[in-house]
């Protein structure tokens, strides 16, 4: 089964930590997580404006204590998001190919939050595939060219989440896989 995630960080750098994870999967299921200890001297405005004041379980990464989320949203620090999203993969009893879009950066802070590569859940494939680059083939143009196109237009969804939502981001990837996917792996 295909898994579809994204994931919003602090900043294109190697030092980066992860704010949010949202994932999809194909019959439906939905996970969505805020860390609470990602490291706030790398937020600068943009983040605050995109992605922080976006954030719908915690205001910059202090959990709502008076909140109850519903059994799919989580809110914690790294061990607990790690612990519940482990949990949510290993639930699905199949093996799971995981599908982001430019997901250099959404690829390396998954692992990192079981720790490394090797500590993923058995059942997640260590290969991700990479939305961008089917689109590329799909399209007919370079990596570069389509990481400039529109992703809520060529999935033909009308804008209903915040953009730099995690998981509004995997919903718009579940969508463009649907278009490109039979073009590009056609048999």
């Amino acid at each position: 089964m295909n898994i579809f995630f994204d994931t919003e960080f602090t900043g294109l750098h190697k030092g980066t930590t992860l704010i949010s994870i949202g994932m999809v999967a194909e019959d439906g299921r939905e996970f969505y997580a805020e860390l609470t200890d990602f490291d706030k001297s790398q937020v600068n405005q943009w983040l605050i404006d995109n992605v922080i004041n976006h954030l719908s379980l915690h205001p910059l990464g202090k959990p709502n204590t008076s909140a109850v989320l519903p059994s799919d949203r989580y809110c914690g620090n790294k061990s607990r998001i790690a612990s519940d999203l482990r949990r949510w993969l290993e639930g699905f009893g199949e093996p799971l190919q995981l599908v982001a879009d430019v997901n250099a950066y959404d690829w390396v802070l998954f692992c990192n939050l079981f720790g490394t590569a090797f500590d993923i859940p058995k059942c997640v494939s260590p290969a991700p595939v990479d939305i961008n680059q089917m689109i590329a083939a799909y399209l007919k143009i370079s990596p570069a060219e389509a990481f400039n196109v529109d992703r809520e237009a060529m999935a033909n969804l009308s804008y209903e989440g915040e953009k730099h939502n995690a998981l509004w981001d995997a919903k718009v990837c579940r969508a463009i896989w649907g278009k490109v996917a039979p073009v590009v792996w056609r048999n």
